[in-house]
């Protein structure tokens, strides 16, 4: 095992990890995650729900007077993703041997140049370092002077800038950014007695920008819905960094000896969950938004969410009063189960749970104190990313779980079958539920599988390393929670992967 150093331990001291916790995920690197057991993908009828006409409208009557009740409701956005990806095509563009556009998406990109929100500010970019604009530039043949334009500091820098931050949708009182959609969003569905709360996860170096953004436009958005906005920002926390090792398992050290350690992926943001003051929080992607003649179908599905998560915990909270204060019935205890298994899809053990009332109720009581979420499901159209299923937890109970095909063990055939026939994908859109039934906020790190982490394979100057992933935010950072599956229409899935993906009606 690797011997820290006394600079070793200074460094993590200074990031507030415990010396233990390097030694655990030094040992995650050895032995690295046992595969999810499946027992079976999750479908319509069999984990997932899909909720008639009428029931849709019920429950959105019920989100609408909870809503009405003043309570503490959050829109939690994960922003901290640079935009880099997004332009990995444009990148390659700029570094090939050939200066006018080859392939398909080269050529849709330059072809369809105009229908880009951030068109104009290009074009502006483009008179001011080039002297000419986009039009002119393009029929020089100096296609790579344009794409510099749009993604190079000198320019707008849409290669180094937050997602959140570039223009996606074209409206007559100017091009908007995905921070002003998920404001809109927010002032129509997750409003409450005209205050609207909003929280974005960004990372350092990006906070200021994203503070000036939105203090440069909220108050348009306030005023437009006559409510009140409470934007709040944080950031992953360094003491949720992990260190990168060598192939062999020892530690990455850089070139001036200190260790190199890593953002611990979305999981990491389970802490910036828990550190949230609400009572439900609604999770979207920030590049998960529509132009506002699309959002109807977002804000009806929305509703509806949150309509089943409060109507599932005001009975889960019924059987937990009873649970805390009576001896109940055979018939009560009955029923109680029946909904833990049928209704939350949490299945006992092979083993059972006990015969007696004392050992029944207290499985009862500890699965149903938890915190609940209910997650939007999507059609599986290919998109690559996790699906809902069935699977084993470590005390034998089989319980509805988001999956990332690297938790399946490709060796396995009857697993592979089983998360080749998922109908479903997952396009994280969930209302969660994070207090108890005494008002108490959970403390969510405690429902955290920790046996589910990620490996992957990075490489630093040339260097290949090794380097670890916390349980995803929505796989095993909520294993432990009370689940329920909903499918959603694919009109409420629009992320935005590529900058062609901005070409698609939808964004238009």
């Amino acid at each position: 095992m690797d011997i820290l150093t006394k600079q070793d331990l200074q460094q993590i001291a200074s990031k507030g990890i415990l010396e233990k916790q390097l030694y655990k995920q030094l040992d995650d690197f050895e032995n690295g995650f046992p595969f999810l057991k499946i027992d079976s993908a999750a479908t319509l009828g069999h984990g997932i729900i899909s909720p008639t006409d009428a029931e849709c409208e019920q429950y959105t009557s019920k989100w609408n007077a909870y809503k009405s009740e003043g309570h503490r409701i959050t829109k939690f956005v994960p922003a901290s993703g640079a935009a880099s990806r997004m332009f990995k095509n444009m990148f390659a563009f700029l570094d090939a041997s050939y200066d006018t556009p080859q392939t398909s998406f080269e050529k849709n990109f330059f072809t369809n140049i105009h229908s880009f929100a951030f068109y104009s500010a290009l074009d502006e970019m483009c008179h001011k370092n080039s002297g000419m604009g986009v039009e002119k530039l393009l029929e020089a043949g100096n296609y790579k002077t344009v794409v510099r334009n749009m993604l190079e500091p000198i320019g707008m820098n849409y290669g180094q800038l937050p997602k959140g931050m570039l223009l996606f949708h074209s409206y007559a009182d100017g091009a908007r950014t995905p921070i002003e959609e998920h404001l809109v969003e927010a002032a129509l569905y997750c409003n409450t007695n005209g205050e609207s709360r909003v929280h974005f996860t960004v990372s350092h170096e990006h906070l200021p920008i994203f503070k000036s953004e939105v203090a440069k436009k909220v108050g348009k958005y306030a005023k437009k819905y006559q409510i009140h906005y409470e934007v709040t920002f944080s950031e992953q926390k360094p003491s949720t960094d992990t260190v990168a090792v060598n192939p062999d398992n020892t530690l990455f050290r850089n070139d001036d000896g200190t260790l190199l350690f890593r953002p611990g992926g979305h999981g990491a943001l389970i802490e910036n969950l828990n550190d949230l003051k609400a009572d439900v929080v609604f999770i979207k992607n920030i590049d998960n938004v529509v132009p506002d003649r699309l959002k109807q179908d977002t804000v009806t599905y929305k509703a509806m969410l949150g309509g089943i998560l409060i109507s599932l915990q005001e009975q889960i909270f019924k059987y937990l009063r009873m649970l805390e204060k009576y001896t109940l019935s055979d018939k009560e205890l009955q029923e109680m189960e029946h909904f833990l298994h049928h209704t939350l899809y949490c299945v006992p053990p092979e083993k059972g749970i006990g015969n007696n009332q004392k050992e029944r109720k207290n499985y009862l009581y500890k699965k149903f104190n938890r915190p609940i979420r209910v997650c939007g499901m999507v059609r599986n159209v290919g998109e690559p990313g996790g699906g809902p299923f069935l699977a084993y937890n470590n005390d034998g109970t089989i319980s509805l779980q988001i999956l990332e095909s690297s938790q399946i063990d490709k060796n396995n055939a009857a697993s592979l079958r089983m998360f080749s026939e998922g109908t479903h994908f997952n396009p994280v859109d969930l209302a969660c539920a994070i207090v108890d039934y005494k008002g108490v906020p959970f403390h969510l790190p405690s429902f955290v599988d920790k046996s589910t982490g990620f490996i992957s394979s990075k490489s630093k100057n040339g260097r290949e390393l090794k380097a670890l992933e916390l349980p995803g935010l929505w796989n095993g950072a909520m294993s432990d929670w009370n689940t329920v599956f909903v499918e959603v229409p694919l009109s409420t899935f629009n992320p935005v992967k590529t900058v062609n993906d901005l070409l698609r009606e939808q964004h238009q």
